[in-house]
């Protein structure tokens, strides 16, 4: 039986989530004969955390799905003992980075991906809590049902089976590694009342995560397609096909990923960075592994917390440390595609030893790309006036720590990414801990 893990994390008050993904985990056991290990990672509060722990109690018990509710501190001693059980070296430091102070969408996705390592899963599939299924028919849209089948097998059988594909005959052989789909509804970055008010600004503010030597229509198009998901039309029908994946048609709050992917490179663990969780999909389409692209799209909302003024200061800092991140992610992506399959080994795994070297050598970059995009968005900002203006002043006297944090973080994550082997060894050994339901 196929062992797979649906995971939600979360830092906001999500019953509504929790209880639909339940049943897309039903469906997954089901209709598919899955064994779902359903893993909710929760950061919330301590009141919120109870009335999530209330509500999985309370759900209704189904065969072949396993719930585990954990909050940070149950994670936090699973973390330590895997850690220690590594024995790698900087243990407090490498325990920070897989679970530090501040939001980290890498790193919640990380913990997961030890956890399913834990629990035996042979692919972890992530939905966020700020999303919901669509509808048809009044039933919901699972995108497990695209998922489940052919991960982790040959792309050569998906073919075999009809599966459409306009996949390279040459990587037929290969494993078919990812799963996804994106969304639709609001914009996945929240930004788009600069979009409403001015859409020159927004145009120069979404341009600024594009290389710096891009040219203008290239930087168009990427500001066209930015952050829009699959756009606004309902789903209909289902439609699949078997591809190397592009990384701007699919969200992390719609895919899925086979553990030879996932237990050999982990996602960035920077905090306080949108987009920190979107590196292995650029993995896998340089790589050249084969994935299913499906339109089971999930719907995107914002949370009424973004629209408070702490809300949107936090928020505007994750973009921010977006963009400078892109100098040295721009850098990994540009080696990764030069390398294609060469990011392989013989048996199709992922060099994880090539992916550290690359992450290595981007911190050496010349900040002056990083220099350059601070002073467009802070001109960009004024233009807009009130809190726009207000948070450009609050980022001049941040600037320098900002500058110093992305070549850091890259570090950061060369240095978990050179021990994951080891830690994804340990997890497989360390019993997840209490939680289960």
């Amino acid at each position: 039986m196929n062992r797979i893990c649906l995971t939600l994390p979360t830092n906001r008050a999500c019953s509504a989530t929790i209880a639909a993904i339940h049943r897309e985990a039903a469906h997954a056991a089901t209709r598919f004969g899955a064994d779902v290990q359903l893993l909710i990672l929760d950061s919330c509060d301590a009141r919120t955390r109870a009335e999530h722990a209330g509500l999985v109690a309370a759900l209704p018990r189904t065969d072949g799905v396993a719930v585990h509710h954990l909050g940070e501190e149950p994670q936090r001693a699973f973390l330590r003992r895997v850690v220690e059980r590594s024995g790698l070296p900087e243990p407090d430091r490498l325990l920070r980075l897989l679970l530090p102070a501040g939001v980290s969408y890498g790193s919640c996705t990380d913990r997961a991906f030890l956890l399913a390592a834990a629990l035996g899963c042979d692919s972890v599939h992530r939905r966020d809590s700020d999303s919901a299924y669509q509808l048809r028919s009044g039933e919901p849209v699972f995108p497990v049902h695209h998922e489940l089948p052919w991960l982790g097998r040959p792309a050569a059988d998906a073919t075999a089976a009809g599966l459409r594909t306009d996949l390279d005959p040459a990587d037929a052989h290969r494993p078919v590694s990812l799963a996804g789909a994106s969304f639709i509804g609001e914009l996945s970055v929240d930004i788009g009342e600069i979009r409403r008010r001015d859409e020159g600004v927004y145009h120069e503010v979404v341009g600024l995560w594009a290389p710096a030597g891009c040219s203008p229509e290239d930087r168009r198009r990427l500001v066209e397609e930015s952050f829009t998901g699959a756009g606004t039309a309902p789903f209909t029908e289902d439609r699949s096909t078997l591809t190397l994946v592009d990384p701007m048609r699919v969200d992390m709050c719609n895919i899925a990923f086979h553990r030879e992917v996932y237990e050999r490179v982990p996602l960035p663990p920077a905090t306080d960075t949108i987009g920190s969780d979107y590196f292995l999909i650029h993995l896998v389409h340089d790589a050249r592994l084969p994935g299913i692209l499906h339109n089971r799209h999930i719907e995107n909302f914002h949370t009424p917390e973004r629209r408070t003024d702490s809300g949107f200061t936090a928020y505007q800092t994750r973009y921010v440390k977006f963009l400078l991140s892109m100098l040295h992610l721009h850098h990994v992506y540009d080696r990764m595609a030069a390398e294609g399959d060469r990011l392989l080994d013989a048996g199709h795994h992922v060099r994880t030893g090539r992916i550290a070297e690359l992450l290595r050598e981007s911190t050496g970059l010349d900040r002056a790309e990083n220099e350059w995009r601070l002073d467009r968005l802070d001109t960009a900002y004024r233009k807009l006036g009130g809190r726009h203006e207000e948070f450009a002043e609050r980022l001049t006297g941040q600037r320098a720590r900002l500058l110093d944090e992305a070549p850091r973080d890259m570090a950061d994550f060369a240095l978990l990414t050179e021990g994951w082997p080891a830690l994804v060894d340990a997890a497989r050994h360390t019993a997840p801990g209490p939680g289960e339901r």
